[in-house]
């Protein structure tokens, strides 16, 4: 039952609604001990003779005007109770979501998207039927029960009553047993399915590559392996559930025995009439939903449990990025660089003494051998990750002093995985500023010359692009992120290697429309075309994480080592190709 103290948070802030449920469910058990004693009095008086048919009346109306009653009542506590079950579940849901928004890059390097997605689902709905059926089961099997036995014992029998309770603390001591067993192996379940449901998104999202590789067959048996694993778990925890109904079964079958052997016994006796034991043993089938609901309850419980435990553990996941800045507005200014050594996860620094400025309005270059850390220069600036024995300073002032969202508000991001959402070419684009008009949003796609692409498409800018932008080209996805990224008109803009699938031609276009338009903006640009970069203020070339040259574009070719090497070869190759489409 740990899972109610868990959960009584919720049960204090939705109080009303809760003791309201109770109430009615209270008020309904009251109304359902009344038939059995009307009952047993007909039996009485058809025994004694003395039953007319305006008695038999007034009996049935007593019975219809319960009836009607305990149909509006189980109405009214179902929407007190499931309502408040189902916004509970909003309330998770949304500080699940809120909570992977706030996630740092290495928080998914570490976790799956298919276990959240079965966190924010399955467990959920686990716990949405804990604080529904779990709540109802528990209170209607306590009240009813309760009001049950104290009808039974007062009004009739305590004798008859405690015989008939001789096998309850078997039923106990079961379920208690089953519930144990019932929570492991349910936690286990979850577990599969989080596999599962990570299978089926990771193959959905790279059908292509699978169909590429001819690998279907290879992947459908993984995932048969684990469906039939997820099926195996799941039937582990059908084989403890489904002990629950004939135990108590049972356990009530036995009871019945003992109430009408022993209950004959007392009318031989005279100690009860007729009409009084088929009260009894009316009031004795009363009690088989609440035993039915104690040991469902276990059942609920502690799926509920396993599921609420999997949810606030992935809550207490501490934010891996300090958003303790106290700046409430953008940056602006000069860019200075200044990381002695920065680490992801393990110790092997990714970058080591950068050492670089950049005036506003500048564009800085950075090339380098792939995984020389282009990429993670940039991600740094974004405070996707800590710098702990580094800093970056904007205008003087290091970025962890200013508010997270205003920091990233300032910069404008295009990394090298084109992410497109499944909406139309202008949502996409306005997607940084939503509300931007039709005209701005032309003008960014202009200065990304994607505008003559989109043109040609049937719906133009409301052309729905499939789900992370399949039907689109490499450079189309990559020109509308750049549309994406310059449309806010942010302070520092990057270019994450971002012109690598468009030609040279149209490269050269936007970059001169940037140059242009970004005039006293800063502007970082990583590549391994060098041409890409010719242009900047300032080139740095990185490798091991290193700065190994820097200075411009003139000044870099005329002095030996990598850059000059690279640029001469790609010249050259650039030559070759001319030659062959020439010929």
């Amino acid at each position: 039952m740990r899972v109610f103290l868990q959960l009584m948070w919720y049960f204090k802030q939705e109080k009303w609604r809760y003791l309201g449920g109770i109430f009615m469910l209270a008020l309904v058990s009251l109304g359902l001990l009344v038939p059995p004693k009307i009952v047993g009095r007909i039996v009485d008086h058809m025994k004694q003779g003395t039953l007319t048919e305006e008695l038999l009346w007034h009996y049935g109306g007593i019975l219809i005007i319960i009836a009607l009653g305990i149909y509006i009542l189980r109405y009214i506590w179902r929407i007190f109770i499931f309502g408040a079950a189902v916004k509970l579940a909003m309330i998770l849901r949304n500080r699940l979501y809120t909570h992977f928004t706030k996630k740092s890059q290495e928080f998914y390097h570490k976790r799956r998207v298919g276990d959240l997605m079965a966190h924010s689902t399955n467990d959920l709905q686990a716990i949405q039927q804990t604080a529904g059926d779990g709540v109802l089961t528990l209170v209607d099997s306590l009240m009813m029960g309760g009001m049950t036995l104290v009808a039974m014992a007062t009004t009739i029998s305590w004798k008859l009553t405690l015989v008939s309770l001789i096998p309850l603390p078997v039923m106990a001591w079961a379920t208690n047993k089953y519930g144990t067993m019932l929570h492991k192996r349910f936690h286990s379940a979850q577990e599969a399915f989080s596999a599962l449901n990570d299978k089926v998104q990771e193959s959905i999202s790279g059908t292509r590559v699978i169909k590429a590789f001819g690998q279907e067959k290879d992947d459908l048996n993984h995932f048969s392996d684990l469906s039939n694993d997820a099926v195996k778990k799941n039937m582990a925890v059908a084989r403890i559930d489904s002990l629950f109904d004939p135990t108590i079964s049972l356990i009530i079958g036995f009871s019945f025995f003992l109430a009408v052997s022993y209950g004959s016994r007392l009318v031989v006796q005279n100690e009860l009439t007729i009409g009084e034991l088929v009260s009894f043993t009316s009031y004795l089938g009363l009690l088989i939903w609440p035993m039915l609901a104690f040991g469902w309850l276990f059942n609920i419980v502690e799926r509920g449990r396993a599921s609420y435990d999997r949810v606030e553990a992935l809550l207490a996941v501490k934010e891996e990025i300090d958003d303790q800045g106290s700046i409430d507005f953008s940056p602006k200014g000069d860019l200075v660089y200044q990381i002695d050594k920065f680490c992801y996860t393990d110790q092997t620094p990714v970058l080591t003494n950068i050492q670089f400025s950049l005036k506003r309005g500048q564009t800085l270059g950075i090339v380098g051998k792939t995984g020389s850390g282009k990429t993670t220069l940039c991600r740094v600036l974004l405070r996707e990750f800590n710098l702990k024995e580094s800093e970056i300073l904007i205008d003087g002032t290091d970025i962890c002093e200013y508010r997270l969202d205003k920091l990233r508000e300032s910069i404008g991001y295009v990394p090298q995985d084109h992410f497109l959402f499944s909406a139309t070419i202008s949502e996409n684009i306005a997607f940084a500023k939503i509300d931007s008009p039709f005209s701005k949003i032309k003008e960014a796609a202009e200065l990304a010359s994607i505008h003559q692409d989109i043109t040609q498409f049937k719906h133009g800018y409301e052309t729905v692009v499939g789900e992370r932008g399949v039907t689109l080209s490499g450079g189309q996805k990559q020109r509308i992120s750049i549309a994406r990224a310059i449309l806010p008109e942010p302070e520092i803009l990057i270019l994450d290697d971002s012109l690598s699938a468009v030609d040279a031609k149209t490269e050269e276009i936007i970059l001169q429309n940037l140059k242009k338009k970004r005039q006293n903006k800063t502007t970082i640009i990583t590549s391994h075309r060098l041409s890409s970069i010719s242009h900047c203020d300032l080139i740095i070339v990185l490798e091991s994480g290193s700065i190994i040259q820097s200075g411009t574009h003139q000044t870099l070719l005329s002095e030996k080592g990598w850059y000059k090497e690279t640029y001469e070869r790609q010249a050259l190759e650039s030559l070759i190709a001319q030659g062959g489409i020439h010929s």
